[in-house]
């Protein structure tokens, strides 16, 4: 088949000071077997050589479309408006972040199966993420056979914990007119709002999924994944996506029960890190986010927690013992373990 009778995809990539992976990632756009699109590079007013390097290659390959901010913008805030430059005549959206890649037959995977199942308002697939001697793979958990699943189904299933297959912008493929349908296709300003845009559009459309590893991901410090991994971002997310999409796949009774088990979750997570020297800008954070969420934090359940924790340590003295080591570092630099947060 002709290439420009192929559906034409908007290619995505918004970037904030990427010159050391932008060029692995470009190359991989323009390496694909799927050669019907167009390559959106919005430059997140970069310091770096980022925008020089985007610029070099619209002048080798005229797919490739350079814009570039006056002004820093939010993460999110930029991704949408990334989305607002895609071509009126694409049919659908793939996002590569800046230091990610993919493989060559990415979209013509994507694209395919999108094609075979006009339902499917994402795909997604496999996805490898890591760095340095950490590597595995994500998005893993659907049955091989399977490569269709009811929207309703698959966000249902997410929202209870029971899979993790939705993805990020780099593992999937939107089809465009789901992002046309508002300006804000991330539909928060948090990290994990990819997924809330899963759980948004996912209720009149199906997921699609290919079983092939098709995107790489890149995971090193300075990435807003590591610092959802960091902070623990993840669980506070899924609760505000309980609460705002629970009602669409839930009954009423689910959603209750999902939201403690989450906050359970939370205050476990916290009790933890009060024996990991965390400082007054974690406390704070985790504090505004409870706020966010409606909650104010809970000290009684807190202590609670810590107190469950240090039973454990008592009862578990190699594991203490350990601990103790890993942080003789920490207790030599500062002057005090923050166990509450302060005001």
């Amino acid at each position: 088949m002709d290439q420009s009778s192929k559906p034409l995809v908007s290619v995505v990539t918004p970037a904030y000071n990427g010159e050391k992976f932008l060029r692995e990632c470009i190359d991989s756009v323009l390496a694909q077997t799927h050669q019907n699109f167009e390559y959106i590079i919005l430059n997140n007013a970069s310091t770096d050589a980022t925008l020089d390097i985007a610029e070099e290659y619209s002048r080798r390959d005229s797919r490739v479309r350079v814009f570039s901010n006056d002004r820093l913008l939010p993460i999110i805030a930029n991704h949408n408006k990334a989305f607002g430059l895609m071509s009126a005549d694409s049919k659908y959206c793939k996002v590569v972040s800046a230091d990610d890649w993919i493989y060559p037959e990415c979209l013509e995977k994507m694209v395919g199966l999108a094609e075979t199942y006009p339902s499917a308002g994402i795909i997604g697939a496999y996805q490898l993420s890591g760095g340095n001697d950490i590597w595995y793979v994500r998005n893993v958990g659907l049955p091989y056979s399977q490569s269709i699943v009811a929207g309703h189904d698959i966000c249902r299933a997410h929202l209870l914990g029971m899979q993790r297959v939705l993805g990020n912008p780099t593992s999937v493929l939107y089809r465009a007119d789901l992002i046309r349908e508002n300006p804000e296709f991330f539909p928060n300003a948090t990290q994990e709002a990819d997924i809330s845009a899963c759980l948004q559009h996912l209720r009149h459309s199906d997921f699609g999924f290919v079983h092939q590893i098709l995107a790489h991901e890149r995971i090193h410090h300075n990435r807003a994944t590591t610092l959802s991994l960091q902070t623990n971002a993840y669980v506070s997310a899924e609760i505000s996506d309980c609460q705002k999409y629970g009602d669409f796949y839930l009954s009423r009774i689910e959603k209750k029960e999902r939201i403690e088990e989450l906050l359970d979750q939370y205050y476990d997570y916290l009790s933890v890190s009060a024996f990991k020297l965390k400082d007054k800008t974690f406390w704070n954070y985790h504090i505004t986010r409870l706020q966010d969420l409606g909650y104010q934090l809970d000290r009684v359940k807190l202590a609670t927690g810590i107190s469950k924790k240090l039973v454990d340590l008592a009862l578990n003295p190699k594991i203490t013992a350990k601990m103790i080591v890993n942080r003789i570092h920490s207790y030599s630099t500062l002057k005090k373990i923050p166990i509450y947060p302060e005001n």
